[in-house]
């Protein structure tokens, strides 16, 4: 069975940015999509966000996981953890170091990756950062996933964290997203 699992970001939700037109595109090409409110919204913690995804999401051969922002280092736990290779992983402004001043409360992140095993979980992985991401989640971040994982780096000028309130980017479709998905 096709699903697809799309992890959002801090202090977002399932009905946050682009992710209810990437849900609806998804089903509409016959994908089972969870897109799941994730413990601790505000605070993202790797100690009770990822056993919640491991533990209530389905991952097989088809399965797709797509993680914005503080999603995205999350996508990177579960698919170190997961014992089959997926589909295909889409991370979205992410980021896998500290960022700025945040380095010691980013509960999210682990202290260090099996890119191996990351890389082996996933048939393919898709990296997207803007050049100008106001937190940190840039093209820089993008660089450093995929010198460890390869996959595509797509990198984009001028379009930000690709979702966000306090920098008034509604961002509610994501045209590139869907091409990307349609692969």
């Amino acid at each position: 069975m096709k699903n697809a699992i799309i992890l959002h970001g801090t202090s977002c939700n399932p009905n946050s940015f682009w992710q209810p037109k990437i849900k609806e595109f998804l089903q509409n090409k016959g994908y089972d999509v969870w897109v799941p409110s994730l413990p601790e919204p505000d605070t993202p913690n790797l100690k009770s966000q990822l056993p919640f995804v491991l533990k209530s999401g389905e991952f097989n051969d088809k399965t797709i996981i797509i993680g914005h922002s503080a999603g995205a280092p999350l996508a990177l736990a579960v698919l170190e953890n997961i014992k089959v290779r997926i589909h295909k992983a889409v991370l979205v402004a992410g980021y896998a170091r500290p960022k700025g001043k945040a380095k010691k409360t980013e509960l999210i992140l682990q202290e260090k990756y099996n890119w191996k095993k990351i890389k082996h979980n996933a048939k393919e992985i898709i990296f997207i950062n803007s050049d100008n991401d106001p937190w940190g989640c840039d093209d820089k971040e993008g660089y450093f996933m995929f010198e460890h994982l390869g996959g595509k780096l797509i990198i984009l000028h001028g379009e930000g964290h690709m979702g966000s309130e306090s920098f008034n980017q509604p961002y509610k479709e994501f045209p590139l997203l869907e091409k990307l998905l349609e692969l």
